[in-house]
């Protein structure tokens, strides 16, 4: 090997480690890989953002922008209240359901698609009488099979286009990828409908009804006048389970008594851990007179903070607060509601507490409870880091709970809608897709270019509004594309990716062609599983156009067979965002999704590999 190649080898080995060891968020790790190529001279320095003006790196982000105006403008809550069935059974409805999920993945962002029907998820998990989770875990694999589909429908097939295009000059039509990706997803979903939602493990939880998806656990303050204070914890115990509640923990002094003593007596400003579902936490908090100890420690913390501050500074904060507290005792009532929300894998909210964001001065919001994959946290509730796939259960006023949803990448699971279908909107957004779409799909125009008129055009009739536009794009996919694009175009340009493929083929496939196919699509899928699928299609297209000349076979299937294994995440949660968003609202474990995954990634195999060889003839 030469030295550059020894170079790249080492910068990538050391990516993928990154990648999988999850400590830095993956569009850091494409930044340091891009400047570690700079810094040791594999790339030329005016040229180590070229990536950025990619056609694919375009396209994705003006995608995702005309994906949040279907979803802002109701154009899709319109369309699945007309598609779903009302009174089918568990099969029809479940296939109904995926089916729907996996067609919306191939014309919009699968994560978007995901968010708009998690909610319709959670219903039907009530009616069908299912655990919230074998409604979940079949809608999440099902928007991530219709990604397949279309060239906009995922990441990876712009992606693997863009790769196309850089290597023999022109990249895949918009539905090039329909006759592979449409076989598949069809099979899968009719496989996940039938006996495959039986795999997923049924973790039933206390008090499903609902939007109820675990238990809570919350902490309230005993306050002088609580019908608690002097009460003995039996009698107390003896009012909550009137509620389904139960109190698993007290606070006193700072000092927290897990299970403590039935014979114990209450004391005021005691601090009790309750654990509940969210039904009966509503009621546990208004009938026994308790107080929200989050939002005091919030509000302590908000004044804490202020005496850091100018005297302007401060004046300013206080009236602010002086706002939010005339908001709160307007809203007191029938104003305040309760919801609950999800974090997303990109949510800004990611190892911060609720202190650390000031939610009640900001938003003028109580955090009531946490629940995370069905465990109990010994953290106070105000200083609990938050991770992807925790369900926060909030209350303040539908329009605070909508703008902390939008601003931090949270997901809505309230039965009460917070998106407001506009009709004429939603048919502009409709129509803006549809037509871009169509002229990317008859070459009227170049795909980045067509979708980039559609955001222009969709600015101008106000289907999503000015301020959210940049908010739609998932910048740190973006940068980890322009990043990855001119690292990719050195394993080819040193020659590291034929040499890596000669590899593959001498000493796994043999030289046979079909071995190659079958070998580049298994390693991807298993690579996505635990990387970026954005990242591990960069990383494994060099690999399959190397392998192609080095066969001298056709690269095209080869490709294909990468954006399929990206695409194709079932195996662990973190593999794909839509896997990660089912985490908590599930109740699964890290080892839940293969007994689902793997007999999908199985069928995926045994039906595109024969599908690649004929559609895509080496």
């Amino acid at each position: 090997m030469t030295q550059d190649q020894l170079l790249i080898v080492g910068i990538l080995v050391a990516t993928m480690g990154m990648f999988i060891w999850g400590r830095w968020r993956h569009d850091m790790v494409a930044g340091a890989a891009l400047l570690a190529c700079v810094l040791t001279g594999l790339i030329e320095a005016q040229d180590a953002f070229t990536g950025f003006a990619h056609p694919a790196v375009v396209t994705v982000a003006c995608v995702l922008v005309l994906s949040r105006a279907l979803q802002v403008s109701g154009a899709v809550d319109i369309l699945t209240r007309h598609v779903l069935p009302k009174k089918a059974g568990t099969t029809l409805s479940l296939a109904a359901l995926t089916g729907l999920g996996a067609f919306l993945s191939g014309f919009m962002n699968n994560v978007g698609a995901m968010a708009l029907l998690m909610p319709v998820a959670m219903q039907l998990s009530v009616r069908l009488d299912l655990t919230p989770g074998q409604v979940l875990m079949p809608l999440a694999f099902g928007t991530i099979l219709g990604g397949m589909t279309t060239l906009i429908g995922t990441p990876p097939n712009l992606i693997v286009s863009g790769f196309r295009s850089e290597s023999i000059g022109s990249g895949f039509g918009m539905f090039d990828f329909t006759a592979v990706g449409l076989s598949v997803a069809l099979f899968c979903v009719l496989f996940i409908a039938v006996p495959g939602w039986r795999l997923v493990p049924a973790r039933k939880q206390p008090g499903t009804e609902g939007f109820d998806t675990g238990a809570y656990i919350t902490e309230a303050r005993v306050p002088e006048d609580s019908k608690l204070a002097g009460l003995h914890l039996r009698e107390a115990e003896a009012e909550l389970d009137e509620a389904d509640a139960q109190i698993i923990g007290l606070i006193r002094n700072e000092v927290r008594v897990n299970a403590p003593s039935s014979g114990r007596r209450i004391r005021a400003n005691d601090i009790l851990v309750i654990e509940a579902d969210v039904e009966s936490l509503a009621g546990v908090i208004s009938a026994l007179g308790l107080q929200l100890e989050e939002a005091k420690a919030s509000s302590a913390d908000d004044d804490t903070s202020l005496q850091t501050e100018s005297a302007s500074e401060q004046e300013d904060k206080e009236t602010d607060k002086d706002k939010e507290k005339d908001k709160e005792s307007d809203s007191n009532g029938d104003g305040m509601i309760l919801m609950e929300l999800v974090v997303r894998t990109e949510s800004p909210l990611q190892g911060r507490s609720a202190r650390d964001i000031l939610l009640r001065t900001r938003y003028g919001l109580n955090l009531l409870a946490v629940s995370r994959e069905g465990s109990r946290s010994k953290a106070r509730l105000r200083t609990l880091k938050l991770k992807p796939g925790d369900l926060l259960l909030m209350q303040g006023s539908e329009e605070a709970l909508s703008e902390f949803a939008a601003d931090n990448g949270c997901i809505p699971l309230a039965e009460r809608e917070l998106r407001i279908p506009d009709r004429n909107k939603a048919l502009a957004a409709t129509l803006i897709m549809l037509i871009a779409v169509a002229c990317a799909a008859f070459s009227l125009l170049p795909t980045a270019v067509a979708f980039a008129a559609g955001v222009l055009a969709s600015m101008a009739l106000r289907t999503l509004p000015l301020r959210s536009v940049y908010d739609a794009i998932d910048w740190p996919v973006i940068i980890l594309l322009g990043a990855l694009m001119p690292v990719a175009a050195v394993m080819e340009s040193t020659g590291t990716a034929t040499l890596i493929a000669d590899v593959l083929i001498q000493h796994v496939a043999q030289g046979s062609g079909p071995a190659a196919l079958g070998l580049i699509l298994i390693v991807t899928m298993l690579i996505s599983s635990v990387v970026n699928n954005a990242a591990t299609a960069a990383a494994m297209c060099p690999i399959a156009l190397g392998t192609a000349a080095s066969l001298g076979v056709n690269a095209d299937a080869l490709l294909m067979a990468v954006a399929i294994g990206a695409s194709c995440a079932f195996l662990t949660p973190i593999g794909h965002q839509n896997n990660t968003l089912i985490l908590g609202p599930g109740g699964f474990r890290f080892g839940d999704y293969w007994r689902l995954g793997l007999p999908v990634s199985l069928l995926v195999c045994a039906i595109s590999i024969p599908l690649l060889l004929l559609v895509w003839p080496l």
